[in-house]
């Protein structure tokens, strides 16, 4: 099975993308894991994205598309994998085609996980996570027994600079901006699959489940 997660920030695709992961014993490929890993191991385009990370400058779609083809040209690909967050624009979608094409692959669902975003706001801000065993709260859906207190350790509970609404705004507002556009170019392939992101994360995974096996059989 060869998939595209495809979602706003704190849908879930990660969480999904584990299960997934170890029950049909495919990698997980997030993009941000595998630049780093190729800056360490000094692959050829792990070479050049350091020149640009060293220069502070961003990593061009020509040496992240070349990182993502390394990876998934290694063996344990050949049964399938999921990529969570790449591509993140049209462009990328165009040259992932093409790397795809080149190793005899193709992509068979994207899975675009639907939320509403009032929703996915209150949830996200909500969070609080403990600093010093890292136990995930809400303030409304799951809160302590203790304001700002871990149940499980006693740490002290804090909002993640990530989760802040002002920084959560921002970053829907770039996915609105470069990576929703996804969806008619994925729908326009047939490739575009929906599910409800909002439901529990055991029904999201049935949805998935059910998309994997249709593939699969």
């Amino acid at each position: 099975m060869n998939l595209v997660f495809l979602g706003p920030p704190g849908a879930g695709k990660g969480t999904q993308a584990n299960l997934l992961t170890r029950a049909y014993e495919v990698p997980q490929i997030s993009t941000g894991e595998i630049l780093r890993a190729a800056v360490k191991s000094k692959t050829p385009m792990g070479v050049k994205a350091k020149e640009y990370m060293d220069q502070g400058a961003l990593v061009p779609d020509s040496v992240v598309v070349g990182i993502v083809e390394e990876r998934l040209a290694s063996p344990d690909c050949a049964s399938g994998f999921i990529l969570d967050g790449f591509p993140r624009t049209v462009a990328q979608a165009d040259a992932l085609k093409q790397v795809l094409g080149a190793l005899g692959k193709q992509i068979e669902h994207v899975v675009s996980f639907e939320v509403d975003k009032g929703v996915l706001l209150e949830r996200i801000v909500g969070r609080r996570v403990c600093r010093a065993c890292g136990r995930a709260f809400h303030v409304k859906f799951d809160p302590p027994l203790v304001d700002s207190v871990c149940d499980a350790c006693g740490g002290e509970l804090y909002q993640r600079d990530d989760d802040r609404e002002d920084t959560m705004r921002r970053r829907l507002e770039v996915y609105d901006e470069q990576t929703a556009p996804l969806k008619s170019y994925y729908e326009g392939e047939r490739l575009l699959r929906r599910v409800n992101a909002l439901e529990p994360i055991e029904d999201v995974q049935r949805q998935i489940v059910k998309l994997v096996e249709s593939c699969n059989g």
